[in-house]
């Protein structure tokens, strides 16, 4: 089992900046691929960013060019730097490790999310 601890969340004004973090441990943390989900209210859950294990990332079209996923040397601490954020990317966001190494791979640890309201 891997535990998930989201952090960083908050209020922020539209063009603004945040920085959100994943910890990650247990016995099982390494060798999977990390991704941050996002739900926003009254919406479904939807996918935003991922990194694989060796480090290549994948960003959602609503996302890429503002959004920076990155893993530190430990490879236990996965961030979602987010830059000029919009209004619509208010939302609660959930980091999750993957089964596997390699993205796509199916996701069944879920943090407990973190909640970023952006202001227009």
């Amino acid at each position: 089992q891997v535990q998930l601890v989201e952090s960083g969340g908050g209020l922020v004004q539209a063009g603004g900046s945040l920085r959100l973090s994943c910890a990650a441990s247990g016995r099982t943390s390494s060798g999977r691929a990390m991704a941050w989900f996002r739900r926003a209210p009254e919406k479904e859950r939807e996918f935003v960013s991922a990194i694989n294990w060796p480090g290549s990332t994948y960003y959602a079209n609503s996302v890429k060019g503002r959004f920076t996923i990155s893993r530190d040397n430990a490879k236990t601490t996965v961030y979602l730097q987010m830059n000029n954020l919009k209004p619509e990317d208010t939302a609660i966001y959930y980091c999750a490790a993957g089964d596997g190494p390699y993205y796509p791979t199916p996701f069944r640890s879920w943090g407990q999310g973190t909640q970023v309201t952006v202001s227009s």
